[in-house]
């Protein structure tokens, strides 16, 4: 009986060649690259889905066939999009070409940035380790409330008046 749970414990450990134990490595998955060098990623935030396509490149970011300049004006759209790109330390390395519609500007951003770290885990998946600690693997539930009849909104009531 202790001989099978020894080797119960000693499943996950590999003898090497000179009879040390040594701890079996998780193993990736494949990188998942295109016949075009690019990997894809889908991004959702709020009501906008934006389709993410990341490869080999200088680091400039297209969105709708506009450069980020220009689709996102305020800085801090653009800050958002270039996140995971800068926490993995791949912000010149790969060019991003991606389409996104639904929501407003901001919810555009977060899609995007989703997308982006999608395509990046796609390409190369040991950076999953670097991007799920700050969130950026996760897609943000939250989305508008519907509008209840009876109502002025989701939840705020019509203006009471006593007489």
């Amino acid at each position: 009986m202790s001989d099978s749970a020894q080797s119960l414990e000693t499943l996950d450990q590999l003898q090497s060649t000179d009879g040390t134990v040594v701890a079996a490595q998780e193993a990736l998955p494949e990188p998942k690259i295109d016949a075009f060098g690019r990997s894809y990623g889908t991004g959702r935030r709020k009501s906008a889905v934006a389709r993410v396509w990341l490869k080999r490149g200088s680091g400039r970011i297209t969105i709708n066939g506009k450069d980020q300049e220009a689709y996102f004006a305020r800085p801090v759209l653009r800050m958002v999009l270039a996140q995971p790109l800068i926490e993995s330390g791949r912000d010149t390395e790969y060019d991003v070409i991606c389409t996104v519609k639904g929501s407003g500007l901001s919810g555009q951003a977060g899609a995007v940035r989703h997308g982006i770290s999608r395509a990046l885990v796609a390409y190369e998946p040991s950076l999953r380790a670097v991007l799920k600690p700050f969130g950026f693997m996760t897609r943000d539930p939250r989305v508008v409330e519907r509008k209840k009849y009876g109502r002025a909104k989701a939840r705020r009531s019509f203006q009471f008046s006593k007489r």
